[in-house]
């Protein structure tokens, strides 16, 4: 799995994603590949020209499907393994293409043809360039590519080199043209390596950024800016398995006074607990949201029926109520809930959270430690008996 290791799945994806949007220079390279090697063998009528540009050709088509078929596997969003497996495979055919590369101008340099010669040498450079420029991002690949396709070239042209000609410096010529291809090789490789820095640099600081834009910098819970996007994951598993999504709006009782009598640090780490508790409450499918203050929301997903949505409540309730240790000192809070189920809503996100906040207004006005339904989910009454409220200070005792 070299091609994750230290890289963060959503690095890797950005990273990875790039090298399967090159439909037009795999085009590109394979024609002019295809009209110089053409051009070679309407000249020399050599067999090993044509299945060298005969396999060049297989490959670009290969080239072609492949990344056909990744954006049909899911591209870049697909599992990680998957992602592995297909980069695996592009860089195989790219290892291919620039071996037959080197082939082909290794062929060429058995003959004296300084003419022919131009224009394989030609694809090597236009080939190091695009590689350079395009895939940079993956230094295996690129590198692996410079290599085989330079390397061969240039002990070529040192062998080339070596031969006897009548012509006035013929092997000097040679040498100093397989110098200047090893250096721009050098050059190309000392240029991977800074490109991809910088733009492992760029992804890692803008995922960063992005995480922290995402997430409440005091309880590490999501905030805002995630909700949507959970909520529509969550919807669509719903929606597959025949369930229902559960809103859970969560106002703290008696926050304001511990702010107010212990000072904004004490609230702070009860914040902190607070979010702690949440996440050890609900299970690995449910989200926990901190929206700003001592308003928290939790997502709850797979519920089949509303009493599960009123257990989950209970449990929370039940959780949040017990004694904090902050500073030495036993403190209480509660907290009040409303409830919305997404099916009798339509499914609307902000119409869901607007009737999850009426129901907890609802709950505050009755009191610390209530829930209550919305009024489309409860019908007649609220979570409990003809009263429309449930208090949950003493109901929730004998819930473990």
């Amino acid at each position: 799995m070299w091609p994750t290791i230290g890289l963060a799945p959503a690095v890797y994806r950005d990273l990875v994603a790039p090298l399967f949007t090159m439909r037009m220079p795999i085009v590109g390279f394979g024609m002019l590949f295809a009209i110089v090697s053409g051009l070679i063998f309407l000249r020399w009528r050599d067999p090993i020209i044509f299945a060298l540009g005969a396999s060049a050709a297989i490959v670009t088509v290969v080239r072609l499907i492949v990344i056909s078929r990744f954006y049909q596997a899911g591209g870049s969003n697909q599992p990680m393994a998957g992602l592995v497996r297909w980069e695996t495979v592009y860089t195989a055919l790219t290892f291919v293409f620039a071996a037959l590369l080197a082939g082909l101008n290794v062929r060429v340099l058995m003959v004296h043809d300084p003419l022919m010669l131009t224009g394989t040498i030609s694809l090597v450079y236009t080939f190091g360039a695009g590689v350079v420029s395009r895939t940079a991002c993956r230094p295996r690949l690129c590198t692996g590519s410079l290599l085989i396709a330079v390397l061969p070239t240039a002990l070529a042209m040192l062998w080339h080199a070596a031969e006897p000609d009548e012509q006035a410096l013929h092997g000097e010529f040679f040498l100093m043209l397989a110098f200047l291809l090893l250096a721009v090789l050098g050059m190309s490789l000392d240029s991977v390596r800074h490109l991809y820095a910088a733009t492992l640099e760029q992804l890692v600081t803008r995922h960063d950024l992005a995480k922290l834009a995402r997430v409440d910098a005091l309880t590490g819970l999501p905030n805002r800016l995630m909700l949507r996007e959970a909520y529509q994951t969550r919807l669509e598993a719903a929606q597959r398995t025949g369930s229902q999504l559960a809103i859970h709006y969560l106002d703290l009782d008696g926050f304001k006074a511990v702010n107010d009598q212990s000072g904004h640090p004490a609230g702070d780490r009860m914040l902190r607990e607070v979010a702690l508790r949440l996440q050890g409450t609900i299970r690995s499918d449910d989200v926990a949201f901190r929206l700003g203050g001592d308003e928290f929301l939790l997502m709850q997903a797979a519920v089949a029926h509303r009493d599960e949505a009123e257990l989950l409540a209970r449990r929370v309730i039940k959780h949040l109520s017990e004694p904090y240790v902050i500073d030495g000192q036993d403190m209480r809070i509660s907290v009040s809930v409303g409830i919305a189920l997404a099916a009798s809503f339509e499914c609307d996100l902000d119409d869901l959270v607007a009737s999850a906040d009426a129901a907890l207004y609802r709950s505050k006005a009755r009191g610390k430690a209530q829930l209550h339904f919305a009024n489309g989910d409860a019908g007649p009454t609220a979570a409990g008996a003809g009263s429309g409220g449930l208090d949950l200070r003493e109901a929730a005792a004998p819930i473990v």
